[in-house]
């Protein structure tokens, strides 16, 4: 399975949607996930991942991290996926 495919698992069972009602355009906001529903997908991206997501729960406009869309959410974790590899 590829990043973008369990990204999209974890994320689509937090909004309680098929896999394939999530979209690379989706935003968590599309989904119906509220900030509760983010920290548990941060968790669980984490522990799929074995990463540690730059995130920061209280105050997510001053992360690093970019959560607007499902697709910058795969991008970063590739990115992180990629930088723990090295």
């Amino acid at each position: 399975m590829s990043v973008k495919d369990r990204v999209i698992a974890i994320i689509a069972e937090q909004a309680v949607l098929e896999p394939s009602d999530v979209t690379m355009d989706s935003t968590l906001e599309d989904l119906g996930i509220d900030s509760l529903g983010l920290v548990e997908s941060i968790f669980a991206i984490e522990e799929a991942f074995d990463i540690s997501v730059p995130f920061n729960a209280n105050e997510p406009e001053q992360s690093d991290f970019d959560i607007s869309s499902v697709a910058t959410i795969v991008a970063g974790i590739e990115k992180l996926i990629a930088e723990q590899a090295k």
